[in-house]
């Protein structure tokens, strides 16, 4: 009798393919960038992460989401949130390899491009975790607003040992911080904020009002922004007092999100809960965005991040699916495609890495400014059509949950969102040209030297200059980050991709006959650009 479920033409999993060695561009952008040093710790890493094993804890994660406990059996208040033994896996493995706080314990040039890549690979797999671990990260630069706060949690914050629970920060062998800025009544507009801050006896804060976003409710602590008697101060808020008591926060729900499912966001209310005053009242606004300036250089990361498993999974399914006669991947249409997916990636990797290794070179401060909201907004906003585009390559089977494209699509659109949707951002970038004006200047000096090698970039940087200099306000704010942010992409692509992927970048997103959709333009070497993407074999 003829077999009814004989399996062909199927490809086999994508596992065992270590993820910083199968990432051409990242191992040339890490060499680069000065963080070549992280190599054997990032092979490591990728190993574990390329794992049939770690793909079935990214799948439990999210199949099983944090459940919210308010109250223990008895009535009190618990407040504590519960999580599958899976996420704690990946937690684990981001603090044991330093991605929550290794700029800061390192000595060595290039640790925040080091710690890139790390994020990048923890990302590619499971990126709902990376949200308290891109906060923890984050924390610390704000927490120097405050010497003495910094001095007593920064040891506790750098430590490598994940350790989990509702205990004193002090009797904990590391600890993770989370931030709580927004309301309902003004979400972005956070001087709108009705939280109070009110002084004690004591020298701390009594806080008492309603968060209706709380990043990472399970971690150690919290950065809050609450009116003081002075304005919108920041705080360090602690999950648990001293003595052991449950600092007053009640988390009243988790939010039911589109994507980033794993991981908790929460609503919650202060019912006068002590915090630390860090910086001077009325100064929260300029210390807390030190914190979202080095978030959104992660949502950045995770963006590339999920922009590289979008391009694993859609080349090799192509590379080892046929249809109408020949492999997918050999046909020129679906070949077109792949490449163009593949750029995309590889520009978003060469500007997450280049923003990144800003961070570790005071002289780039001003660059930085300019560059991080730009990168925020461009690379991010391209997310979510990239995750479509690869989701279709796998057709009905990347609809299909058990594919983590269909994750990957949902988690896209929240790196756009999170730490300011794109036209926070662009108003951001308004007001580092108006008030840093030396910013603009830094980029102009980064892109330049690659206009002299393509016609292309030259005429779309002339285009810049003149939006520049005309004075671009809001109605115009859009026009010009995007195009600040395709001019520092083609200039890192022109000065340290191969030819190929360069010319393709130029020729389909700043030439004159650029199209749409991707694989809309032709591209020379379409096969080889696909090549340098694939995961080997």
């Amino acid at each position: 009798m003829t077999e009814t479920h004989t399996v062909v033409n199927q490809p086999p999993p994508l596992v065992g393919r270590n993820l910083f060695d199968a990432n051409r561009p990242l191992v040339e952008a890490a060499a680069r960038t000065g963080a070549a040093w992280i190599g054997d710790d990032a092979r490591a890493l990728g190993e574990v992460l390329a794992s049939a094993e770690a793909a079935r804890w990214a799948e439990e994660a999210h199949r099983y989401p944090p459940v919210l406990r308010t109250h223990d059996r008895y009535g009190n208040r618990a407040d504590e949130v519960d999580f599958h033994p899976s996420w704690h896996r990946f937690m684990g493995l981001a603090v044991e390899h330093g991605a929550h706080a290794m700029p800061w314990a390192e000595t060595r040039p290039g640790a925040h491009a080091a710690r890139a890549v790390i994020l990048s690979l923890l990302a590619q797999i499971e990126p709902g975790h990376c949200c308290p671990i891109s906060m923890t990260y984050a924390a610390v630069p704000a927490l120097r607003a405050e010497p003495a706060l910094a001095a007593e949690w920064e040891p506790r914050i750098t430590s490598r040992t994940y350790d989990f629970g509702l205990r004193p920060a002090a009797d904990k062998a590391g600890v993770l911080v989370g931030m709580a800025m927004t309301e309902k009544q003004g979400g972005s507009d956070v001087r709108a904020n009705t939280t109070r801050a009110t002084p004690t006896a004591d020298g701390v804060y009594a806080l008492r009002g309603h968060k209706w976003f709380c990043s990472a409710p399970m971690n150690d602590a919290f950065l809050v922004l609450a009116q003081a008697p002075g304005g919108l101060t920041c705080f360090l808020l602690p999950r648990v007092l001293p003595d052991g008591t449950l600092n007053a926060i009640r988390l009243q729900r988790l939010k039911d999100k589109l994507g980033n499912r794993s991981n908790a966001s929460a609503e919650i209310e202060f019912h006068d809960a002590l915090a630390h005053r860090v910086g001077e009242e009325g100064r929260g606004v300029s210390v807390i965005i030190e914190m979202v300036n080095h978030t959104r250089l992660d949502c950045v990361i995770a963006t590339a991040a999920g922009m590289r498993q979008s391009v694993s999974e859609a080349t090799w399914h192509a590379a080892h699916r046929s249809a109408f006669g020949a492999r997918l991947v050999d046909q020129p249409l679906m070949t077109q495609v792949l490449a163009d997916l593949c750029v995309e990636s590889e520009a978003a990797t060469a500007v997450m890495m280049r923003l990144a290794s800003a961070y570790d070179t005071p002289g780039d401060a001003a660059f930085r400014r300019l560059a991080t909201a730009v990168a925020k907004y461009w690379v991010c906003k391209r997310g979510p059509g990239h995750a479509a585009e690869a989701l279709e390559c796998l057709g009905g089977n990347g609809y299909i949950e058990e594919a983590p494209l269909a994750r990957r699509y949902r988690e896209q659109p929240l790196l756009s969102i999170w730490e300011g949707s794109g036209n926070v951002i662009c108003l951001d970038v308004l007001r580092a040209l108006s008030t840093s004006p030396q910013s603009a200047e830094a980029f102009l000096a980064e892109v330049e030297p690659a206009a002299a090698a393509d016609a292309r970039l030259a005429t779309h940087l002339d285009g810049v200059k003149r939006l520049l200099m005309s004075g671009a306000d809001q109605s115009s704010a859009r026009r010009l980050t995007e195009d600040l942010g395709l001019a520092l992409q083609a200039s890192l692509l022109i000065a340290h991709a191969p030819a190929e992927v360069a010319d393709a970048f130029c020729a389909t997103r700043l030439g004159p006959d650029r199209g749409l959709a991707y694989g809309a333009v032709p591209v020379k070497a379409a096969a080889g650009i696909v090549s340098r993407h694939l995961p080997a074999d």
